[in-house]
């Protein structure tokens, strides 16, 4: 009998889920709104309607099948716990209360579904980690025992695969890349810190530094004309393809942010190559060139020449329902 996996994504928006075979093929998928449950005592309907719906997918194939398991991706997820931690944009506490018990803020969310599903395998991890995972199974590092997953969207997020194993850490929480302080006293960062790198290597980074551009060069620029409540990510992208000289420099400095953190990294794991994902990485080689470039300019010697920089296999809209899967194919031996 056919095996599929159902790959859950979840985000401060929208959960969309999907059931996946071990190919990486997806035969339905569905999405339910996050956003409608807000705050910690919205969880348990969250859960509900959650569990109803994939119930309501997994019974809309025409054909019989076993369920391998259930793979979930989402913020703060702990893997070896089966928990999501304090999540900053997830199920929130009400103005005026208290945080002072952190199991207020813990949700035993792989526990919780694996209930509505007869006990069913569920596992969970964070969303940086479920694709380094799809890119492991179905992507470009199909074979790669040492590699390096960099998610660049509003944050930055990465996942560590060394000796064909994810790097969890002892707690869970290994591999956040985004907040490694790469500026003393720079930019203030949402984790509470200044100078992590995702303050200037993400879609958010970038326009933050096309701002500080503005103010600093005296160059012509169609970037000066747009409202920052406007402004996004991609409009630097369309920009520097056009020639605008602001939005180039703005690519070149992420570019080199990024490639000195890469250089140091790389001397950490030895990694075969280092995937870029996300909309940033979209820009194509405006971002790759430059941070390939620092990258080797930084690099140790011994590194040098040896690490490749390669586009996700998996970008595409159904890349982080792919990912979640992929939690459940690797488990299985896939």
């Amino acid at each position: 009998m056919k095996k599929l996996a159902l790959g859950v994504d979840i985000g401060g928006i929208n959960t969309a889920f999907g059931l996946v075979d071990e190919n990486g093929d997806l035969y339905a998928e569905s999405v339910i709104s996050t956003k409608k449950y807000p705050y910690v005592e919205d969880y348990p309907a969250y859960v509900e309607d959650l569990c109803r719906s994939m119930h309501t997918l997994a019974n809309s194939l025409s054909f019989d099948y076993e369920l391998a398991g259930i793979g979930i991706g989402a913020p703060n997820a702990n893997y070896h716990n089966g928990t999501i931690e304090t999540p900053p944009n997830l199920w929130k506490l009400r103005e005026g209360d208290s945080d002072s018990g952190e199991t207020r803020r813990l949700f035993h969310l792989a526990d919780d579904i694996s209930k509505h599903f007869d006990g069913v395998k569920t596992l969970i991890t964070n969303d940086a980690n479920a694709a380094t995972l799809g890119e492991m199974i179905f992507g470009n590092a199909k074979g790669m025992r040492d590699f390096i997953m960099v998610t660049l969207g509003t944050g930055l997020g990465s996942g560590f695969v060394a000796n064909g194993e994810m790097i969890y850490g002892h707690d869970g929480f290994a591999g956040e890349l985004g907040h490694v302080c790469v500026e003393r006293n720079g930019r203030e960062c949402g984790c509470g810190r200044r100078g992590c790198l995702e303050t200037y290597v993400s879609a958010t980074g970038i326009k933050r530094t096309a701002f500080e551009l503005m103010a600093t060069m005296t160059a012509p620029s169609k970037l000066r004309d747009i409202p920052f409540a406007d402004f996004d990510s991609s409009m630097i992208s369309v920009a520097a393809e056009q020639g605008d000289p602001v939005a180039k420099e703005a690519f070149r400095f992420t570019g080199e942010m990024l490639g000195r953190a890469l250089a140091n990294v790389v001397t950490i794991t030895s990694p075969e190559a280092i995937f870029l994902f996300g909309g940033l990485s979209k820009a194509g080689k405006l971002l790759f060139e430059p941070t390939q470039w620092y990258m080797e300019e930084n690099m140790l010697f011994v590194f040098k020449n040896k690490v490749k920089l390669l586009p996700s296999g998996i970008q595409g809209k159904n890349a982080a329902i792919l990912g979640a899967s992929a939690l459940i194919w690797q488990s299985v031996g896939v």
